[in-house]
């Protein structure tokens, strides 16, 4: 009696394979290993400035060398205060003394004419007639002329003169015919020059000449 045998096929079932490896292996291939970190306790300091990163070593000065530094800087304070001390006292007596010297230009002059004021006052109280009257105020007027020309004041040329816009003021015209155009006929006020410095300019009337505007 024969029998048959029914094989059943086995199912198949997936397996989770783990697979362990040897110390060996393990050594040979050390970028698998765990890696132990290590923190720097200073990188988690923050950066110093960049100006305090370049600067260099502070340097120590010593006790001698402060005191030393220190006597010259009150040297030179004191040298300053007595420069302006002494520039003070120079503006002073240039002023000083440009104040005394014009005072005594001043007096000068008026002390030159204090005997024009006395003959003036003279010609006031005298009681003659109207030509000695005349004739006193010339004198007065030449003595007076005279004082100024010690001083070097000289009256400015005008009559029969180039009408000079420099030195001359004209006031007017006048029709002449025996001027030249343009010259000065008349002075109504006298101009004077200190030297070379005009004082004043004369006060003039122009001639016109129509014999020559006419030409």
């Amino acid at each position: 009696m024969m029998y048959r045998r029914n094989h059943k096929p086995m199912p198949e079932q997936e397996t989770d394979l783990t697979v362990m490896e040897s110390p060996e292996a393990a050594a040979a291939n050390p970028a698998d290993e765990p890696k132990d970190v290590s923190i720097d306790p200073a990188s988690e300091l923050p950066a110093p400035p960049a100006e305090e990163a370049g600067a260099g070593p502070t340097e120590i000065v010593s006790r001698a060398e402060f005191d030393r530094l220190k006597a010259e800087r009150d040297q030179l304070v004191d040298r300053l205060a007595r420069l302006q001390a002494e520039f003070e006292n120079a503006r002073k007596r240039a002023e000083r003394e440009r104040i005394e010297f014009r005072d005594f230009a001043t007096g000068n002059v008026v002390e030159q004419f204090l005997p024009v004021l006395d003959h003036f006052e003279l010609a006031l109280k005298a009681t003659g007639s109207v030509e000695q009257l005349r004739s006193g105020v010339e004198l007065i007027v030449k003595q007076m002329s005279e004082v100024l020309q010690k001083m070097q004041v000289t009256p400015v040329a005008a009559v029969g003169e180039p009408f000079d816009p420099r030195v001359h003021e004209a006031l007017g015209s006048v029709e002449r015919d025996d001027l030249p155009d343009q010259y000065v006929a008349e002075e109504i006020r006298r101009g004077y020059k200190l030297r070379e410095r005009l004082l004043r300019p004369a006060m003039v009337r122009v001639a016109h000449n129509p014999k020559q505007t006419a030409e």
